[in-house]
């Protein structure tokens, strides 16, 4: 067996759910267009609420990638998003499990939150018919692993398997992970994302509380607007993302389709507050160093840069302030967006659907806009790609993710090269 350093690793699928798209080339169509999937919450009545907005998945049917009806009504809708991404992604992939050993595939499958509507609504069943009348499904339901383990079980992967929570973060450390699996020699193919499903009363009630979210509620499609003068908050989207890393001897032995090769990773904590970033970005810089010592890469080498940016007031400084820091005058150079504008924060799966938004960059060599960018704060002054897609040379690409807690993982990936 070859040695960490030797082991490569590539992405040879992609699975999603979206506001924007249930496969990648129609999220990227959307993304790429400037579409935006934020509108008026439509699941249930909002109007009592502060925020009544959303990146809802509409017109979405979880069956193909169900073993049986009867498994979906024993799931959270979270599980629904993850164990359908994690089938595109098989499906993207073009792997046959019959040929594969599964002792040798694994599944790192994410969530922030997990089961919040099933937690909602078994805690009214609680409330007004009593304790006996509790769903036996309600804790596999809720629970956060549980579709990473059901998607394990559903396609018998018997390799590594759990599931991250870092809040915003989750997916890019389950994608972080994932790689690290593979190097090592853990696993030869790992699916790797997150899933998120907390478009719900008591999710929209709680992150308004605490003036996180935006109320510009007249105006959906221009609610989110990172890095502009007037952004007032995030808006939650739903949905998931999944990705298959393969080692790259075992990708090209069965001739699959490479997107792109990952090359680094990094892992910090902030250490300065419950739910504020560091003002000057340090722990998130420290994670980008750390993963341009992993890629063996240089500041400069970097072309475009997916940032979490999720259009909060403080937030989307401290990013730019960490950019400037650690890439100095080519800062200026490359360029860098946020596209939660178009999907909304995904919370748990915004790491994984912006990975797969970033090696569709790399594939047709487009740099995503930030769509609702038209006056940029003054204190975010890079090319962060406004309102429209440019076309450049898109060799190496990093994809940050920062959550509460004070959580930062980036992954470093570039266009890959045999």
């Amino acid at each position: 067996m070859s040695s960490w350093s030797e082991r490569r690793v590539v992405v040879t699928g992609i699975g999603c759910v979206s506001s924007l798209g249930n496969d990648a080339d129609t999220l990227w169509r959307n993304i790429v267009s400037g579409q935006c999937g934020i509108d008026r919450i439509t699941s249930f009545d909002p109007s009592p609420f502060d925020c009544q907005i959303a990146a809802e998945v509409r017109d979405f049917s979880p069956t193909p990638a169900f073993p049986n009806p009867k498994e979906i009504r024993r799931t959270d809708r979270f599980s629904h998003f993850g164990v359908y991404a994690g089938w595109g992604a098989l499906k993207d992939s073009g792997l046959d499990l019959d040929r594969e050993n599964r002792d040798e595939i694994g599944v790192f499958m994410g969530s922030g939150i997990g089961g919040l509507k099933t937690t909602e609504e078994q805690h009214c069943v609680l409330l007004e018919k009593g304790p006996s009348r509790i769903s036996p499904f309600m804790i596999p339901m809720l629970i956060l692993n549980i579709a990473s383990g059901l998607f394990s079980l559903y396609y018998k992967l018997r390799g590594p398997n759990f599931a991250t929570c870092s809040a915003c973060a989750t997916a890019t450390h389950a994608l972080g992970e994932a790689w690290a699996t593979i190097k090592r020699g853990d696993a030869t193919v790992m699916f790797a994302g997150g899933a998120e499903a907390t478009v719900v009363p008591m999710g929209i009630a709680g992150f308004s509380s605490m003036k996180a979210m935006s109320t510009r509620n007249a105006e959906p499609k221009r609610s989110s607007r990172p890095f502009d003068r007037d952004r007032d908050g995030f808006v939650m989207g739903e949905g998931a993302a999944i990705l298959v890393l393969e080692e790259l001897e075992h990708a090209k032995r069965r001739g699959a389709r490479i997107y792109c090769e990952v090359v680094g990773y990094g892992n910090t904590a902030d250490a300065n507050h419950m739910t504020s970033p560091d003002p000057e970005g340090e722990g998130a810089g420290r994670a980008m160093k750390m993963a341009l010592r992993h890629a063996g890469m240089r500041p400069e080498e970097i072309d475009y840069i997916n940032c979490h940016a999720t259009s909060t007031p403080v937030g989307d400084i401290c990013e730019t302030r960490m950019i400037k820091n650690v890439f100095g005058d080519h800062a200026r150079t490359l360029a860098a967006s946020s596209t939660k504008g178009a999907t909304g924060h995904m919370l748990g799966a915004a790491g994984a659907i912006e990975m797969a938004i970033c090696c569709k960059a790399v594939e047709a060599q487009v740099a995503p806009p930030t769509i609702n960018l038209d006056n940029a704060d003054a204190e975010c002054d890079l090319n962060f790609v406004a309102n429209t897609a440019q076309e450049r040379r898109i060799e190496g690409f990093a994809n940050n993710s920062f959550g509460f807690g004070g959580h930062n993982a980036i992954i470093i990936g570039r266009r890959f090269q045999g």
